[in-house]
């Protein structure tokens, strides 16, 4: 194609937008609405998903070491903790620093210090932190093979149900966004069909006059893909721009929830460029190939 043809044709495509503005408006309004479904059902399961992450891995595996561990054994159990897989953190808790602990804990009962002066009964420890809740099994099974280890507490029940929960969270988001993509599809595509009907008696002028079908079908294409990108753009701005005054208000006004929940949403600049790219791929998709596609049996005349 001459680049001459081809601005003519985009040129075409243009006018066309402008001299059907009525049903351009009407395809951008409903694919508008539904990239906006779409997106606050996707920024909900990405945040969900975090909040479950990171409750997930608030829990400790606490490793308790023998009482009459040598400190050559602390050592090698310190390094042998820290060099396993998926291990992100590891704290050591003296026998004295736990008696601090429940000393602190229980100082208007009774004189902690003074009862265990002598005979000190806690056991050192290592509070190990795991990268993920489903890997705490298999880090517990290396843990309790290590010398010099006596009992291995990993808070497995809970990070079951952390791991459950995530799935649930995470199927049911997507299978949303996958529903809502579905319809949006559904409603596009008819909308584009009608669009085209009303148009039926210029693709058939065209085509009687000696149009070849690539010709009568590029001005439509460079029609929705336009009207496509212009809703992808718009979809865009509000869907982020309403998702920043989120944050901002959830970071402003903190409650315990919203601390126990990790204190803060998924930030914008982790997300955007997922929905900026998803919106500009659904309308390119659904408009762009939609309306060329869907002029294919105007075109036998």
């Amino acid at each position: 194609m001459r680049f001459s043809s081809f601005t003519y044709l985009v040129g075409q495509g243009l006018h066309n937008l402008r001299a059907n503005r009525l049903m351009t408006f009407a395809s951008m309004g409903v694919l508008t609405v539904c990239m906006l479904l779409i997106g606050a059902a996707y920024l909900l399961g990405v945040n969900v998903d975090a909040m479950v992450d990171y409750i997930g891995n608030q829990n400790e595996t606490v490793v308790y070491m023998d009482l009459d561990a040598s400190e050559e054994q602390l050592a090698a159990a310190d390094a042998a903790i820290r060099s396993t897989a998926h291990v992100t953190g590891v704290t050591y808790v003296s026998p004295q620093d736990v008696l601090n602990i429940y000393s602190d804990m229980l100082k208007d009962y009774t004189n902690l210090q003074e009862a265990f002066a002598n005979d000190n009964p806690f056991y050192p420890n290592y509070r190990v932190v795991v990268d993920s809740p489903d890997n705490i099994a298999a880090v517990r099974s290396e843990l309790v093979n290590i010398d010099g280890v006596y009992q291995v507490n990993a808070p497995l029940d809970m990070a079951n149900m952390f791991v459950s929960l995530q799935k649930v969270v995470s199927y049911a988001s997507y299978t949303v966004v996958l529903i809502l993509a579905i319809v949006s599809i559904v409603v596009i595509n008819n909308t584009i069909k009608i669009t085209v009907f009303n148009r039926r008696k210029e693709i058939g002028i065209m085509k009687l006059v000696g149009a070849t079908n690539g010709f009568i079908r590029f001005p439509f294409f460079v029609e929705g893909v336009t009207s496509g990108l212009l809703s992808a753009a718009i979809a865009s701005g509000v869907i982020c721009g309403a998702y920043y005054a989120l944050t901002r208000w959830y970071a402003e006004n903190p409650s315990n929830l919203s601390q126990m929940l990790g204190g803060q949403l998924v930030p914008l600049t982790d997300v955007w460029y997922y929905i900026v790219a998803g919106f500009a791929l659904l309308g390119f998709i659904l408009c762009g190939i939609g309306t060329a596609t869907s002029i294919r049996k105007h075109l036998n005349v």
